[in-house]
């Protein structure tokens, strides 16, 4: 006889705060930030005061501990990825802008002392939106996140860092900068480095897509970092692997967003364009390819939940994480080559939105380690 009070085994309801905290964030992309994307885009900058309300929505102290003025709620990837794709039906680029910040904050809950805790985590808590990012992607062909090429020397009470970084998101503004380098006997390390360190010199890049997120070239001069500053001490050793699996589920997220807006923008759009007669979503093979980026989405949006639930239990997750960023980078560029294609030659014009989902899902695929949830 069955239990009716029993647990199901598989829920993917989100939980009541979940819940409160998508609902803010799904308002704040429908009246702060959708009519406000193009320009932009077309600006190639954040519109005026975001990041100030980005702040207001509260997502980036959650998890800061009590004491420090947050709202000691535990570390949630799963919450995190939730805010990641509501985000990023509103605009990739931005939302990835807005999770930078929380990136910053999540590696040091995870990995920092309680003194660089102490000195980091309470800015956050303000007001003020704090700008700060992961420094973990680096320039080259074969360049491999997981393989640091920037180098740190040991010199006393200090370390050396020489090196350069790139895809920065903020880079040119952030407050603080978590900075991978390969110690000689030590292995990969990370260390916090403030604005204004002297050898520290940010560019803005410029890419086809993510506009207004003012990605940034990083290079690393001979870099004095106190040891103070290095992450990962003790029982908290730092872990490059769980960061960047941890960025793959945020992207995989940011993927899920973005797509799940290109099938809304073709749905309406084919429904109401009408050629000889009728709707074009009445001929197979246009609603066979919006089928198909419904199929796809719903697999990949699981294939995120998953890896994400198991980080958030603490069981291994780094091959989910890994199979959810594949799909997002092959199924990303795939929805949104087909939503450029579903408009036919209005899917080359700037006038719909389309185009500029397909410029921004096209860099899912070089991205690696600029976020972590």
């Amino acid at each position: 006889m069955s239990d009716s009070n029993q647990k199901p085994l598989f829920d993917l309801t989100p939980t009541e705060e979940q819940t409160l905290m998508r609902d803010t964030v799904r308002k704040f992309v429908q009246n702060e930030l959708k009519a406000k994307v193009r320009a932009a885009d077309e600006a190639a900058e954040a519109p005026a005061g975001f990041y100030e309300k980005v702040q207001e929505l509260g997502f980036n102290m959650v998890a800061i501990p009590e004491a420090m003025g947050g709202f000691g709620a535990a570390r949630s990837p799963v919450g995190n990825a939730l805010i990641a794709e509501d985000l990023a039906y509103g605009d990739l680029s931005l939302a990835l802008g807005a999770m930078s910040t929380l990136s910053f904050v999540n590696t040091v809950i995870d990995f920092g002392s309680e003194a660089q805790q102490q000195k980091y985590l309470p800015a956050f808590a303000e007001e003020a939106f704090r700008p700060a990012a992961l420094a973990l992607m680096e320039p080259g062909l074969h360049a491999n996140p997981a393989q640091p090429q920037t180098r740190a020397v040991r010199e006393g009470s200090e370390y050396v860092l020489r090196g350069d970084k790139t895809m920065v998101p903020l880079g040119e503004s952030a407050e603080h900068l978590i900075v991978s380098a390969t110690v000689e006997g030590e292995g990969v390390c990370a260390f916090i480095i403030d604005r204004g360190t002297a050898g520290v010199t940010a560019e803005r890049e410029k890419f086809m897509g993510l506009r207004p997120l003012a990605l940034a070239h990083v290079k690393l001069q001979d870099v004095r970092v106190p040891a103070a500053q290095k992450l990962g001490e003790g029982e908290k050793a730092f872990d490059l692997q769980r960061v960047l699996s941890l960025g793959r589920i945020g992207l995989a997220a940011l993927t899920t967003g973005t797509c799940n807006a290109v099938l809304d923008y073709v749905k309406d759009y084919c429904n109401e364009r009408v050629a000889f007669g009728e709707p074009i979503t009445n001929r197979q093979s246009v609603a066979f390819m919006i089928a198909n980026i419904a199929i796809e989405l719903d697999g990949l949006r699981l294939m995120t939940y998953r890896a994400a639930s198991r980080a958030e239990q603490g069981l291994p997750f780094e091959r989910e994480a890994y199979l959810a960023k594949l799909q997002a980078t092959d199924y990303g560029m795939q929805i949104g080559t087909d939503g450029v294609q579903l408009l036919g030659g209005h899917g080359f014009i700037r006038d719909h939105m389309v185009e500029l989902y397909y410029r921004n899902l096209r860099a899912i695929g070089v991205l690696e380690g600029a976020m972590c949830v």
